[in-house]
């Protein structure tokens, strides 16, 4: 008999990943750019077994395997191929947010940092009666960092434990960005069928438009959800894929009154719900990405509908130097920081629950040391998920 609690290592698409799963849940992480590629309920539970995170329509491959003069033609030039060959779900942006210049791309470095590129190798592998868990490592010698993933499942719960350390081998303090680039995508997401929620205040459009093909007006303020439209009017951002053709990317500040933070959708055929959880102070930004069908160049190939949720230190995913230019913004900081031959560590988790039939969509989430909290805009319908996992992750300290 297979054992409930486990961490295997496995094949996802022909890629390196490890599986691990409780009697509730799997998730799938690959050591290719370290993303979290799956997280579904197991069909043994009853629940809708429906993994809500993106996965590309192009054959992926291992980042780190990338050479321009071989697969620039499938994946386009090392500045954003080299990340795309990889990518899937969840991936990390360490230590910079956005492309790369144009020097630094011509050193190798590619979209959001080495670490979504990199090889991560397995440190630390831990199974018990009650909880398994799972460390991955990764060098980033550019940058002058290490860095620690553990993810960890309780017996139980539908909830996934991150606790993620950066290391500065640097002899000085280190300014860089740390995001967690959650994206969503069909059959999960829908015009029709989704929500999206998140405690949003201020937010933006990006300046610089969507290449053309732009669903918001560029460069405007306005208050979450309701951005300016592109020729007048509002767009409700918490209904994705509304013009195909369109895309868009805001940048929104949470409520700074809050000490959690969150992101979350649910599919509404399904009263399926996904949302990350995760301390204010860490992130206090989410960048919305959408991609709906708007990019013909490979390996976009006008085929990708994608919305991203974006939670991190850093409202836009901009050249370095362009977004250490703009600090602070909206009376907010727009940075991480390490000190010099020092370490520091956040802690965020995600979590699959059903909802009941008039939950319509989400008005907030908030934690105890033992539960997630849920409430939903419709009738009766305040949620409780176990996780007794939060007590350990130092959220209540100082």
């Amino acid at each position: 008999m297979a054992k409930q609690l486990a961490c295997l290592k496995s094949q996802w698409n022909g890629r390196g990943a490890y599986t691990l799963h409780n009697d509730r849940v799997q998730l799938v992480t690959l050591t290719g750019g370290g993303h979290i590629a799956e997280f579904e309920f197991l069909a043994a539970t009853e629940m809708p077994v429906l993994n809500p995170l993106w996965v590309p329509p192009w054959k992926s491959m291992e980042p780190y395997l990338y050479h321009p003069d071989k697969h620039a033609t499938e994946y386009g030039p090392i500045n954003d191929g080299k990340l795309l060959s990889g990518i899937a779900g969840h991936n990390i942006c360490l230590d910079y947010f956005g492309p790369p210049s144009a020097e630094e791309a011509a050193q190798g470095l590619s979209t959001h940092g080495e670490a979504p590129s990199a090889r991560w190798k397995k440190t630390a592998l831990h199974e018990s009666a009650h909880e398994v868990s799972l460390r991955l490592e990764v060098d980033l010698p550019v940058a002058g960092l290490h860095f620690i993933r553990e993810i960890l499942l309780r017996r139980g719960e539908s909830v996934a434990y991150f606790r993620e350390t950066v290391v500065n081998n640097n002899k000085a303090d280190h300014l860089f960005h740390w995001t967690q680039h959650v994206t969503l995508s069909p059959p999960f997401l829908g015009h029709d069928i989704s929500r999206i929620g998140l405690p949003g205040t201020r937010g933006k459009t990006y300046a610089g438009g969507y290449n053309g093909k732009d669903l918001l007006d560029s460069d405007r303020s306005f208050h979450w959800p309701f951005a300016p439209a592109q020729g007048g009017g509002r767009v409700d951002l918490t209904r994705p894929f509304s013009h195909v053709g369109r895309g868009f990317l805001v940048s929104v500040l949470l409520n700074t009154r809050r000490k959690v933070g969150y992101v979350a959708a649910i599919n509404e055929p399904h009263r399926l719900l996904v949302g990350y959880v995760f301390r204010r102070a860490d992130f206090p930004w989410v960048a919305i990405w959408e991609e709906n069908q708007s990019r013909s160049d490979p390996p976009w190939n006008g085929a990708c509908q994608t919305r991203g949720l974006e939670f991190g230190s850093t409202p836009w995913p901009v050249p370095r130097r362009q977004a250490f230019a703009v600090s602070p913004f909206l009376d907010a900081p727009t940075f991480s920081i390490v000190p010099a031959k020092s370490k520091t560590t956040a802690c965020y988790l995600a979590f699959l629950i059903k909802v009941p039939e008039r939950f319509a969509m989400v008005s907030d989430i908030q934690v105890s040391k033992s539960e997630i909290h849920i409430q939903g805009t419709g009738r009766h319908t305040s949620l409780r998920l176990p996780a007794a996992g939060i007590a350990d992750l130092g959220w209540w300290e100082g």
